[in-house]
């Protein structure tokens, strides 16, 4: 007995302190990397106990998980023994910033690293093939640095990767070698590559290649090998005869090239005359009334004439091709396209006149285009209505919403000022709105929208609007509801129309987003950050009973969507307010009630009992991370696959929490 219980002593001795020494390691490796590169501009409280609560840093089981420093000002070079030394990272995000030297070595040692975002900083030199060895990898952006060298088949080796952004580097050689079997988001342009796409790549977006010398998949052919090499000697002799022309002919070829060139001319001539006819008569279809379409990308693609456009909907190229008619483009001394950041200008106002497009839909601010260019790329032209502002107020405003810079909003590429047309360019995002998603297609052909894909919008469109909070305290979205998050084609949550409503006039917000709109909310163009919060909440709602806001008047009391969910709360609880598509999934029950709080918090009466969009975020992210422990089906959907602890909650049908009664 004496034996046993000095063994037990001796193991607690050993292993017991081993937790908080773990987390004194990171404490430390955290403020080495503050030390280095960080200095005041990581604003962290050192007199708190544990580096758990400083801003950027999550922690799971007495260990950090999550490092997100995004545009934070960081400079210099990664120390070793700083980052590596986290050995229990999940997630590391310090892109937007000015890092520059080598990616560490010592990343290595994290080995469970999952989501690695170094986009937009200094980083130089070959892609460090220890990279290869982080099998857990799935998200991966080095996109916008100083990368050189070839792109190595290690990729090969990350088995779980699903995106990878490599685009405006140096890098040099092919691609042939690559054989990502789980890929889904995929992007090399403006490097230095050449030679062919592989097949597992060519379903990618074309614009995902440009700027390089690649060929085949969504691009041009590659060329063929040329003619055989083994030509016999008689071959050889028959084409010596061929080339040794006399005078006669050669004098024959001269005059007949000159004539075919004249008939070019004259032809190209006559066509351009055509055309400019056809640009003028376009003006008369600018005059068709448009009808009304409220939910963006609920229309399917292709639908209607026009090269895909509905019917009385005037097409992006119509409309410029109307303002250039009138002599607008040119008076205005403004003939291209205005591109932000350090998009190269790889289309420009005449490759969108030229441009084929489909209308996703009207919405507040102005109509929105799907545009496909002549060399393949799609962009979303929102053609705006009903602004208000000078031109010189319009580019501060539009520039300010161009410097935005976030992976969970629809980033604005390039805008297109004249008098009589504003046209805003964006990334087209493949899989429409949320408000499609949810309200489209309710028949028996539906695939239903599962609980994890929910939580993960409900997470990135929480990010993007924090971001956006982030920017200064008066900064705010104005118009959040579902049509406004779209997704990509891993549904990836992206937040678009923020910063439009300070540029349009009050005809432009009409009753349509009052599902939405926040009770003390008078000028939807001077929307608070915490009525941002209310229409947020409205949004989480929408998201959990697959009811929309606008749809919410069940009754003839017109009662709004969160006050028909407090009712229904109070009366017979939960089995009425989720979406019958979520309550197959009994094993997040706790989670879906997490969330109802959330939003329900979210569309408080009044904004001061409504909490911030950061605390809004670290609830949402609370939630998936406690979906991620019991299962993790998809683990590609959610951005932070880390977990973390929350406390007990009230399960569906056993009586809602005391919040919700308020």
């Amino acid at each position: 007995m004496g034996s046993h219980s000095h063994l037990l002593l001796f193991l607690l001795l050993v292993f017991l302190p081993l937790g908080k020494p773990d987390l004194a390691s990171d404490k430390a490796a955290l403020l080495a990397l503050r030390s280095a590169v960080g200095g005041r501009s990581l604003l962290w409280n050192l007199t708190q106990p544990t580096p758990c609560q400083w801003p950027g840093v999550h922690c799971e089981n007495n260990r950090v998980t999550v490092l997100r420093l995004p545009g934070v000002g960081l400079s210099g070079q990664i120390p070793s023994g700083t980052i590596g030394n986290l050995t229990q990272l999940r997630t590391l995000s310090l892109r937007v910033n000015a890092l520059t030297g080598q990616i560490p070595a010592d990343i290595a040692s994290c080995t469970g690293l999952r989501n690695l975002y170094l986009q937009s900083n200094l980083f130089s030199g070959e892609i460090p093939d220890f990279l290869f060895s982080l099998h857990d990898l799935v998200r991966l952006n080095l996109a916008g640095n100083n990368f050189s060298g070839e792109i190595s088949p290690g990729f090969n080796n990350l088995s779980r990767l699903a995106t990878l952004n490599l685009e405006n580097n140096r890098l040099t050689g092919s691609i042939s070698e690559l054989k990502l079997q789980s890929i889904k988001q995929f992007n090399v342009s403006f490097n230095q590559l050449n030679g062919s796409i592989p097949s597992i790549l060519q379903t990618m977006p074309s614009s995902a290649f440009e700027g390089n010398s690649l060929c085949g998949g969504p691009l041009e052919s590659c060329p063929s090998n040329g003619t055989s090499t083994n030509e016999s000697p008689s071959n050889n002799n028959n084409k010596k005869k061929k080339n040794e022309l006399s005078g006669g002919a050669i004098a024959g070829i001269v005059i007949g090239s000159i004539i075919g060139v004249l008939l070019i001319l004259v032809i190209l001539f006559i066509l351009c005359r055509k055309n400019a006819g056809k640009k003028t008569r376009s003006v008369d279809v600018v005059a068709v009334k448009q009808p009304e379409v409220e939910i963006p990308g609920e229309k399917p693609v292709g639908e209607g004439g026009n090269g895909g456009l509905g019917s009385g909907f005037p097409a992006p190229a119509t409309a410029i091709a109307a303002a250039t008619a009138k002599g607008d483009v040119t008076n205005s001394g403004n003939k291209k396209l205005v591109f932000f950041r350090n998009d190269s200008r790889v289309f420009d106002l005449e490759d969108l006149l030229r441009a084929s497009a489909e209308v996703l839909g009207k919405g507040t601010f102005g109509t929105a285009y799907k545009a496909v260019l002549e060399v393949g790329t799609v962009v979303a032209v929102k053609r705006l209505k009903d602004v208000t502002v000078n031109e010189k107020e319009f580019k501060e405003k539009i520039e300010a919403v161009g410097a935005m810079d976030h992976e969970n909003l629809v980033p604005l590429r390039a805008y297109y000022f004249s008098k009589d047309e504003k046209l805003l360019v964006y990334d087209y995002m493949a899989m429409g709105s949320l408000s499609a998603l949810l309200h489209g297609n309710r028949g028996a052909g539906r695939t239903p929208l599962n609980w994890e894909t929910r939580s993960s919008i409900a997470l990135g469109a929480a990010r993007g609007i924090e971001y956006l909070h982030s920017q200064g305290i008066n900064v705010s979205h104005g118009n959040i509801k579902s049509s406004n998050v779209l997704l990509t084609k891993s549904y990836d949550a992206h937040v678009s129309d923020f910063g439009l409503a300070h540029l349009v006039g009050p005809s432009s917000t009409p009753n349509r987003i009052a599902g939405y709109r926040a009770p003390e909310v008078t000028d939807a163009r001077k929307v608070s950050q915490k009525a941002d919060v209310y229409s947020f909440g409205v949004l989480l709602l929408e998201l959990l009973t697959g009811k929309a806001p606008t749809h919410a008047l069940l009754n003839e009391e017109g009662v709004d969507l969160p006050r028909w969910v407090q009712s229904v709360v109070r009366e017979e609880w939960a089995a009425e307010v989720f979406d019958l598509e979520l309550l197959r999934y009994q094993n997040v029950e706790e989670e879906m009630v997490q969330l109802l709080q959330v939003a329900m918090d979210c569309a408080a009466q009044y904004p001061d009992k409504r909490p911030s969009m950061a605390e809004v975020t670290r609830r949402i992210e609370e939630i998936s991370r406690s979906t991620l422990r019991q299962e993790d089906p998809h683990p590609d959907l959610i951005d932070d696959p880390d977990d973390g602890s929350s406390g007990r909650t009230h399960s569906v049908g056993s009586g809602p929490p005391p919040s919700l009664m308020d």
